[in-house]
């Protein structure tokens, strides 16, 4: 039986992309994740999610969608909410993946809907859909921790050319001074114009 993990990093940055990650493994397979002893990659240091990614990766197959700050926009310009996007991404994964069982943490406020949408992905799939899956389940705190180093890969590019954007998030203050500090008709590619963030400093 083959399972398949699926989480998210950057849903709610207002830079960079969102990056929905699956890790998918043959369910004998399960214990040398379950060995690495994973958690929800916030509850884990930066440097530690690197070498745990690494690991993921000499373990499962990893299949990391990356959706850009134009594509969010641009799809926002659409009336597609977040949540159909993070679909868009996890449709791929199981697709590409082709699993039997697919555990991902919950993004809708009713478990239940949502996995019954994501099981017309696929005939035959069956979804274990939950708040909090990242820190419950191996698979999906597997597929956090290789989404937000995959992230946090994208960021330190961008961080390499205009320094000082901090960690992406409306929360940082650093965030929000690099957007005061530039003209709305100047914002690089990188940033959701489309945020309510953004759209304040028009």
């Amino acid at each position: 039986m083959k399972l398949v993990g699926i989480d998210e990093a950057g849903r709610g940055s207002v830079l960079g992309p969102l990056v929905v990650c699956g890790v998918a493994i043959l369910e004998e397979r399960l214990k040398y994740l379950d060995r690495l002893k994973l958690r929800d990659s916030k509850k884990i240091s930066p440097k530690r999610r690197v070498v745990l990614s690494r690991k993921i990766r000499k373990i499962a197959e990893c299949h990391p969608v990356h959706i850009s700050a134009t594509d969010i926009d641009l799809l926002r310009s659409k009336d597609i909410n977040l949540n159909e996007i993070e679909k868009i991404a996890m449709r791929k994964i199981i697709g590409d993946s082709n699993p039997d069982v697919s555990y991902i943490d919950c993004i809708d406020v009713k478990p239940e809907r949502f996995k019954n949408e994501i099981e017309k992905f696929q005939n035959n799939l069956k979804v274990v859909a939950e708040h909090g899956a990242d820190d419950k389940y191996a698979i999906v705190s597997a597929a956090s921790i290789v989404a937000k180093v995959e992230r946090d890969m994208e960021i330190n590019k961008i961080k390499k050319e205009f320094k000082d954007i901090g960690s992406g998030y409306p929360s940082d203050p650093k965030t929000i001074s690099f957007l005061k500090n530039t003209p709305y008709n100047d914002l690089p590619d990188f940033v959701r114009r489309s945020w309510a963030t953004v759209e304040r400093m028009k």
